[in-house]
């Protein structure tokens, strides 16, 4: 069987819990090497469980955060890296506040690019894997993640580009994360309602709303994973502080999941393989080396 590196990269811990984990675990137990990389230690993040009162994790959020990452890490079978920058937090308000000075989002991308450079010629991924041009959702560190990856994606392999930063490497592939769409819980809402089970979904639902991309049409790869959703329900809930157990992550029972929507959903956005859409997953067309 061939063996194959994936380094998915992510804004804040948390984000890996809810975007490719499932593949990310199935990957990891077929033996090929599975790497998160977290560019942000979520040091701005808050407290979004409200089952949690321990004063002692409000005075340490950032200490329990990491805590929290290795756990989820471990439920996932990855490894893990901190890249090193600070959280520039959820701006609100309106006008919108500015970002704080020095936080991830205010940097030039061409100054945060160099630790991920860095990383990819360390670990030399087959296939990197992050968010959308829209972050996946409008937080600056996500649109951010996502400007310093591509950007990643077509320096890493030029041995101009920061020569003092490892030996050049080029991955194959280049994907989005497409999981959240509106298609994923209407089908979750409709194999509910035919076992007859109360379906939660239909607010949800309704609530997105008829002119409201999905991102769904963009989809190009699905990777079968079904046996690995109770990886990415624990590995969620290891976020113990950023996921509220009330919350549409937890509506559906993992044997709804699996009969509704056994895959996770991904779009290639570059390619430097011949491939042939849709594909179902992440190696297809990379050679064995």
């Amino acid at each position: 069987m061939a063996h194959y590196r994936l380094l998915a990269i992510h804004a804040h811990p948390d984000d890996e819990a809810s975007k490719g984990a499932a593949t990310m675990a199935r990957y990891s137990a077929e033996g090929h090497d599975v790497m998160v990389a977290t560019l942000t230690g979520g040091e701005r993040g808050s407290v979004l469980n409200s089952t949690i009162t321990d004063p002692k994790i409000f005075e340490n959020l950032q200490e329990v955060r990491v805590a929290e990452m290795a756990k989820s890490a471990e439920i996932l079978g990855v490894q893990h890296r901190w890249v090193g920058f600070v959280d520039s937090g959820l701006p609100e308000g309106d006008p919108l506040p500015p970002l704080p000075e020095g936080s991830f989002a205010t940097l030039d991308v061409c100054d945060a690019v160099e630790p991920l450079v860095r990383l990819i010629r360390e670990f030399r991924p087959h296939v990197l894997m992050t968010y959308d041009e829209r972050g996946g959702y409008p937080h600056p560190d996500h649109i951010q993640t996502h400007k310093a990856s591509m950007l990643a994606w077509h320096i890493a392999g030029n041995p101009q580009q920061f020569p003092d930063s490892g030996e050049p490497w080029a991955p194959y592939k280049f994907y989005y994360d497409r999981n959240l769409t509106k298609e994923r819980f209407a089908a979750f809402h409709n194999e509910m309602v035919k076992r007859g089970m109360d379906s939660p979904y239909a607010d949800l639902l309704s609530r997105w709303g008829k002119n409201r991309e999905t991102g769904y049409d963009r989809v190009t790869t699905f990777v079968e994973c079904a046996d690995y959703f109770p990886h990415r329900e624990a590995a969620l809930k290891a976020h113990a502080t950023q996921v509220d157990p009330g919350s549409s992550f937890f509506f559906a029972p993992i044997e709804i999941q699996q009969a509704a929507w056994p895959v996770e959903n991904f779009e290639l956005a570059a390619t430097r393989v011949p491939v042939t859409v849709p594909e179902n997953g992440l190696f297809t067309g990379i050679p064995e080396n």
